[in-house]
Formats: structure tokens, C-alpha cells, sequence
């Protein structure tokens, strides 16, 4: 099988998908509006871009969210995506908001820092969402779901999101199809969380490889023998399979303990749009 061919998108046709669902989800609610963090990456300028098709630029607020130790690079990416979708945008400096809990805490690794900086941006993401009365988007792809990789209740939460079927690598063949500047599309995945930061150094591996065994694994079912037999080495299968299993509770609601007939998230079960 050729993995490589199996990943690649007809992009007129999924991008008109992926605009017709932002319409009508947001439309089902009465929404008009729309809210994201807008980071300067691949990610958020994709859904930057969609969000924009879908509502028109003058309805989607954009906020601009960097730390003391952010690249300048992110901020004048993420301008540059206002600039070319016609978004409103509002830059907000986080480091007032996050360096009083941080100097609480000096011996905080790199991982808590992250997190702390993560829900920091989605409290202030949910705020203006809020005083926007716009939802939330969400701009995490398949990848990072898959491998957990990305902050619970951080980077991860929004209402609706319009790139969580796509793996990374077809977020940047939709990101050309739509026209994202190749600047973004080109440069090393990165959260900016410190200097130097890059996601594939943090995973071990890279975007492209995990994401044909995320493939395998995921679209065409197969086991953990079966992804070996077709040529993976046998550690990296392991590797992305414990943290697949290891971070199935942020694809997850909470689990509530079972105490009457009917509890929420088990029982008592209707579509989101229920009673709209």
C-alpha cells in the first residue's frame, strides 16, 4: 500500500466541507461569530482561513497571544495571516498574566510552563468569545489528538473544530490549497513555548512518519503486528500506540461515577443540538 498516496486530499472538495460545516454548526446555534487564537503556525492560519471563508473576515476576531519568550517570527506570521484573510485581531502580551504564578514556582519544567501558558491563552480565548459573542474555534489536527500531543482544557478545547480529521501532514497540503503564505507552511512545526522549541524534537519523530503509522493504525484498523509487518519498526509502533492508549482521557469528557438511573454522558444521551 502506498501510504503516502492515501493521505492525499482532493482539497476543492475538502475544503468545500470543511467550510460547509463551520456554516452550519455555527448557524445551528444562531452564531454569526466566531473567536480564535491565532499563533502564527500552520494550524491556527489553516482554521484562520476557514473560519474567514465560511463567515467573512469582518466576523471572526483573532487574538494574538504571545510570551516574553515568543518569537517574533509567530507575531509577524500571525499578522500576516490577518492581513491576507481580513480578520479583526486584538494582540494581548500573556506574560503580566502568566510570570506571577510562574515565579511562585522557579522549579517548573518546560512541559508545566507550557500548560500554564496554554490555559492561559484559552481563558482569554473563552473571554472573548464572550464579549465577541462568537465560538470558539478549535486548531488542533488529527496528529495531535491522536498522541495526546497538546494542553487539556489549553490548546485543545474550543466549540467547534474544523481540523481534527485531518493528520499534520494533510493540514499542509490544505493550508497551500487555500493559500497560506509558504513562509508558514514551510517552517518546523512549534508551540513557541520556549526558544529553540520544535514538536517534532519534542516527539522524536516526525510529521510524516507518524502520521502514515497513525493511518495504519487508525483508518485501516490494524494491530500492532500488522503495522510491524508492513514495515514499522517495532519500538516507534509501541511508542505511538502507548501514547494513543495514554491520552485517550483528553479525547474524552470526564467519567462520572454511576450512582442513579439516568447520569449525564451515559445514560442520559441526546446530539448536541438538542432542543435548539
Amino acid at each position: 500500500m502506498d501510504i503516502a498516496a492515501q493521505l492525499v486530499l482532493n482539497a476543492d472538495v475538502t475544503g468545500q466541507v470543511l467550510v460547509g460545516f463551520l456554516k452550519r454548526e455555527l448557524g445551528r446555534f444562531g452564531f454569526t461569530k466566531a473567536v480564535l487564537n491565532l499563533s502564527g503556525g500552520l494550524d491556527s492560519a489553516l482554521s484562520c482561513f476557514l473560519i474567514a471563508e465560511a463567515l467573512g473576515g469582518e466576523n471572526v476576531l483573532t487574538l494574538l497571544l504571545p510570551y516574553r519568550t515568543s518569537a517574533q517570527e509567530s507575531t509577524d506570521h500571525a499578522l500576516e495571516v490577518v492581513k491576507l484573510t481580513g480578520v479583526n485581531h486584538k494582540v494581548i502580551d500573556i506574560t503580566p498574566m502568566v510570570d506571577p504564578y510562574l515565579n511562585q514556582n522557579p522549579d517548573m519544567d518546560g512541559v508545566r510552563r507550557g500548560n500554564v501558558m496554554a490555559r492561559m491563552r484559552m481563558i482569554l480565548l473563552y473571554d472573548h468569545s464572550v464579549l465577541w459573542n462568537g465560538l470558539a474555534i478549535g486548531t488542533s489536527n488529527k496528529t495531535e489528538l491522536l498522541l495526546g500531543y497538546g494542553t487539556i482544557f489549553g490548546d485543545m478545547a474550543c466549540a467547534i473544530n474544523p481540523l481534527g480529521d485531518l493528520y499534520k501532514t494533510q493540514v499542509r497540503q490544505m493550508a497551500r490549497a487555500v493559500g497560506v503564505p509558504e513562509s508558514i507552511v514551510q517552517k518546523a512545526p512549534s508551540a513557541d513555548l520556549w526558544a529553540g522549541q520544535t514538536d517534532e524534537g519534542e516527539l522524536g519523530f516526525t510529521y510524516v512518519e507518524v502520521d502514515k503509522l497513525l493511518y495504519l493504525l487508525v483508518d485501516e484498523r490494524y494491530s500492532r503486528d500488522d503495522a510491524i509487518r508492513a514495515g514499522f519498526d517495532a519500538r516507534f509502533v509501541d511508542t505511538v500506540l502507548r501514547r494513543i492508549r495514554n491520552s485517550q482521557f483528553k479525547r474524552m469528557l470526564p467519567v462520572i461515577a454511576k450512582v442513579s438511573r439516568r447520569d449525564v454522558g451515559h445514560d442520559f444521551l441526546y446530539p448536541r443540538d438538542w432542543g435548539t
